[in-house]
């Protein structure tokens, strides 16, 4: 049995701007507006580049860059996208796990060519404009920390020797 995850990074920020392919190159910062004082959440590496860092209020992320961009969560488009990247984790596997935002689970009972059906659904990801990454691994676990590290797909075979080299602080970014 072999599990993989299938994890689409800043997920909140990527809904927000799917569909402005204009804005990848600028720097970006998601706020949650309807908390009392609204900070960034979420932001793209241009952001970060700029000095940008989560926690900050949108006047102190534009005091840093006046052309950050400050876009708001958008609730409608975070549930259509997770609902596409069930649809196509659904072509997998009858067994999906809808784990997180942004995050689903899908264990395989037949192991043949995992890496290369779960690459395709990247691609069928991409061609709607969503940014994924994922991992197969033996263990559930492994397969969700892996795909935080992935750039498209990672297969590990051996969970503990791929885990054991990696720092601490590995575990706490596939947390956030």
């Amino acid at each position: 049995m072999m599990f993989a995850t299938i994890y689409l990074p800043n997920f909140c920020l990527q809904a927000a701007t799917r569909h402005q392919p204009e804005l990848c190159e600028q720097s970006v910062a998601l706020i949650e507006e309807h908390e009392r004082k609204p900070v960034v959440i979420q932001l793209n590496e241009a952001a970060e580049n700029a000095g940008i860092r989560k926690g900050m209020t949108p006047s102190q992320a534009l005091g840093r860059s006046l052309r950050v961009v400050i876009k708001v969560r958008a609730p409608t488009q975070e549930k259509s996208i997770q609902e596409i990247l069930l649809h196509y984790a659904f072509t997998l596997s009858p067994f999906v796990e809808d784990t997180a935002s942004g995050v689903c689970t899908v264990q395989f009972t037949n192991c043949c060519n995992l890496s290369e059906k779960v690459g395709r659904v990247i691609e069928q990801l991409a061609e709607c404009e969503i940014r994924a990454q994922a991992a197969v691994a033996p263990t559930s676990d492994s397969s969700f920390l892996a795909a935080h590290l992935a750039r498209a797909v990672l297969q590990i075979e051996n969970p503990k020797e791929f885990l054991a080299p990696l720092p601490i602080e590995t575990l706490a970014m596939a947390a956030t």
